[in-house]
């Protein structure tokens, strides 16, 4: 099979990509060093690479820093004899950069394996994975290519790669056409895997007075109408906007949000290659504002929003997990039916597990796993909910969201949070997926615990018809929970609740906010903490 030619290799191949041979000869020349977190860069003159370390002159002497911890830049770095690998794993720089490495290391020790991670170019790693916590034999290696979403889905339809990582779904026309190769529903379970959460945070410089701006100010930076920080009440300094390149998933992803279809010419200050160096500037650029993955805030300032209607939404994890914060995007790992194999498989069923959602998290994405938060006085949805019920006086709409902050006061929310497909009564891709780590969750839960499945609506419609609705839609979750529970489940008690279009998570206006006002919560009594 051409896929198993491409990333099998003979025990010789092994031994040599293991010694990664020696580099080939550059002119003695300043190379930097950058760490993987990129909080470490050391520039100085190259010297060598020998046994998977760097040697570099600087004013302080002749430094030997390990190849695993770092990417070297510049024209004088090394490069290195094409390295096959058992799998590789292809795609978003984002995923690759961020979350694999960790992974990798993750995924090693689960099979108490060490994994020696050697970074062979700036784009490229590749793990080793060494049996008996290091002492044993290689049990095998997979390369990682830092590239691009739409690479990943091209490299799994010329089988050059046996996963694909991306940081957005797979389009209508790329499954159709992997499909037609013979690869199978990308969009079935076993196939497409939901993996994190990542949140596209808007960034400043940590000295900035700014925390936070409105949609339309957001909009009046990156179209060249607010040039000034005091504008937006800040310091009377110019605004040095940075972006990614025109086509890269960041740059469509954020413009798209803040513009949609009718983009202006950004009067840009600087291109950043990728989240990481985005990170590097955004650090020094005491005027610049930008955006990144949540992964890759670092020393940077995260920015509040506020959308059209005065909703604020945090760039935290809870908001991310519950995708109400509008900038959040899920991060998606991909594979042929047809090429995957026992090693793709085995790391695929390890990202999947609950044993990963720590690693995820250490790696600054935002995992899968259930979490909960109290809804007491602090939350800053309790006091817009007062706020509404004020306009609202003693009516009918009044009445039902007293009800719904009485009982706010008896639960605590868990960050599993149900959304439908357009038109269907069916769960989503991730809502799937949640059912499955909610009954876990449930199952660890005390007999008696009371959950609360709660629904909500857009405003489209009468408020009567959509408390309505909003009741129906959560007592198909329950049965949902019910069917997929079982005996699990049988110690803890389930009811619904709906309040309609009360409490609205983003603005009506457009239909993505819609779509995340139609939602079925779940609650937990906070009389049983776990």
């Amino acid at each position: 099979m051409k896929l198993k030619k491409q990333l099998k290799m003979s025990a010789a191949g092994i031994a040599l990509a293991s010694a990664f041979l020696a580099p080939s000869a550059t002119l003695a020349q300043d190379v930097t060093l950058v760490s993987t977190d990129g909080t470490i860069n050391v520039t100085g003159q190259f010297v060598s690479f020998e046994n998977d370390t760097y040697v570099l002159r600087t004013a302080l002497g002749d430094l030997r820093i390990a190849s695993s911890s770092v990417i070297c830049e510049g024209a004088a770095c090394p490069t290195f004899d094409t390295v096959s690998a058992d799998v590789i794993i292809t795609g978003s720089e984002a995923i690759a950069i961020g979350m694999m490495p960790l992974l990798m290391t993750g995924f090693a020790a689960n099979l108490d394996a060490d994994a020696e991670i050697t970074n062979t170019s700036a784009t490229e790693t590749i793990a080793t994975l060494i049996d008996d916590g290091g002492f044993g034999d290689e049990i095998g290696s997979y390369l990682i290519s830092s590239t691009s979403s739409e690479d990943a889905f091209q490299a799994l339809l010329d089988r050059e790669a046996m996963i694909g990582m991306s940081s957005r779904r797979i389009t209508q026309d790329e499954a159709r056409a992997l499909r037609a190769d013979g690869s199978g529903s990308m969009v079935s379970p076993e196939q497409e895997r939901i993996i994190a959460v990542d949140s596209m945070v808007v960034v400043t410089h940590s000295s900035n007075p700014v925390q936070e701006l409105t949609a339309e100010q957001l909009a009046g930076i990156f179209s060249g109408q607010i040039r000034n920080w005091r504008e937006v009440g800040g310091t009377d300094r110019p605004i040095n906007i940075i972006s990614y390149e025109p086509g890269s998933a960041n740059y469509e992803y954020f413009m798209s949000y803040v513009f949609g279809e009718d983009r202006p010419n950004i009067p840009v200050s600087g291109i950043a290659a990728d989240d990481q160096a985005m990170s590097n500037v955004m650090f020094h650029d005491v005027n610049g504002i930008g955006y990144l993955g949540y992964a890759f805030q670092r020393g940077a300032q995260p920015v509040k929003l506020v959308n059209e209607c005065g909703i604020a939404t945090q760039p935290d994890a809870f908001s991310a997990k519950t995708e109400e914060y509008e900038l959040s995007r899920r991060m998606y790992l991909y594979n042929r039916a047809d090429t995957i194999d026992a090693s793709g498989q085995a790391f695929l069923d390890y990202v999947m597990s609950d044993v990963a959602d720590n690693v995820i998290g250490k790696s600054g994405f935002i995992d899968l796993g259930v979490v909960r938060r109290a809804q007491g006085e602090s939350d800053p949805r309790r006091a817009a909910l007062i706020e509404e019920i004020a306009r609202y006086d003693i009516g009918f709409e009044g009445e039902i969201m007293n009800e719904m902050l009485e009982k706010m006061g008896e639960y605590d929310r868990l960050s599993t949070t149900f959304r439908f497909r357009t038109g269907s009564s069916n769960l989503d891709e991730r809502g799937r997926l949640d059912l499955q780590r909610l009954i876990t969750y449930l199952e660890e839960q005390p007999a008696g615990t009371k959950i609360a499945v709660v629904g909500f609506t857009d405003d489209v419609g009468p408020f009567e018809a959509n408390r309505i609705l909003a009741v129906e839609r959560a007592g198909e979750v329950l049965n949902e929970i019910r069917a997929a529970g079982g005996d699990r489940i049988a110690g803890i008690e389930l009811e619904t609740l709906g309040f309609g279009e009360a409490a609205p998570s983003a603005c009506n206006i457009s239909e993505r906010g819609r779509g995340i006002n139609r939602r079925v919560e779940i609650w937990i009594s906070n009389s049983t903490e776990s």
